[in-house]
């Protein structure tokens, strides 16, 4: 079956506005109580579950064959591995990006959906909530911000502004973490945390930061946003620079001019 993407990825967008909303409305009610723990600083609540069921049940109507990689696990037909068949088709949903920003009344958060095959990102929507931005993108068809058209910047890395942020596993990221933070204050143009890897990367997309690093990232994290950014014109890898990112937990997001030089304080630090 041969897919219209463009068209799948508006209805896309319409099921990330719609959870959005619920989101949204669901931010005023939510108490203390009702955070759980899945590990140290790594929050989850009704609202995640919730807002993950609604997806699936509406991706599952435009997509019946499609299998499912999501945050929560909720969904039946699921890909728990990440690792994808030759030929199948999986929607990747994160449904509340950002939520330890979202469970302490902060912004970003945000809404990912992708969908890819075993080789490539097909198509890839992120919702930001509070600022009513849908980015989206699917293969070969551009970038877009709220049916705008978006674009990475063209900025040297001295006067680029960075995303460097600090995953809940502190001691796993924590060396690399603050060492990249070393390199790179007073050096770029500065530096910045926002707490939704999602949406940091649709913000390289549209040229208001100009690269991104993280590691220990689920796919739900980062899929489509990295979509969103290739089809903007930038580049994405995995740390170690190749552009087959697709199964690791590692991403390096930028407007393409300053990737090497992103790389490149990858690799010093690891010798260090």
């Amino acid at each position: 079956m041969e897919l219209d993407l463009k068209q799948l990825t508006q209805e896309v967008c319409r099921v990330a506005r719609e959870a959005g909303a619920y989101l949204r409305d669901e931010q005023q009610r939510l108490r203390a109580e009702q955070v759980e723990r899945k590990h140290a600083h790594d929050y989850v609540s009704y609202v995640d579950k919730t807002s993950e069921k609604m997806i699936v049940a509406q991706l599952r109507r435009l997509l019946s064959e499609a299998s499912f990689l999501t945050e929560e696990g909720t969904a039946e037909n699921s890909s728990p591995s990440g690792e994808v068949g030759r030929g199948v088709l999986c929607w990747v949903v994160d449904p509340l990006d950002g939520t330890t920003n979202y469970v302490h009344g902060n912004h970003p958060f945000a809404v990912s959906i992708a969908l890819r095959n075993d080789s490539e990102v097909l198509l890839g929507v992120v919702y930001e909530v509070s600022l009513d931005e849908c980015f989206s993108a699917w293969k070969d068809g551009g970038a877009w911000m709220n049916g705008k058209r978006i674009s990475v910047s063209d900025k040297p890395i001295k006067e680029a502004l960075l995303g460097l942020e600090l995953p809940y596993d502190a001691d796993m990221y924590r060396e690399t973490g603050l060492r990249l933070i070393r390199h790179f204050y007073g050096y770029a143009g500065g530096i910045r945390m926002n707490g939704s890897a999602a949406v940091a990367l649709c913000y390289v997309a549209c040229g208001r930061w100009d690269g991104w690093i993280e590691r220990g990232l689920g796919q739900w994290d980062f899929m489509a946003a990295a979509l969103i950014i290739k089809e903007a014109g930038g580049k994405v890898t995995n740390f170690e620079g190749d552009p087959f990112f697709l199964n690791g937990d590692d991403i390096v997001g930028s407007n393409g001019r300053i990737q090497e030089e992103l790389l490149l304080a990858l690799r010093e630090k690891d010798k260090g």
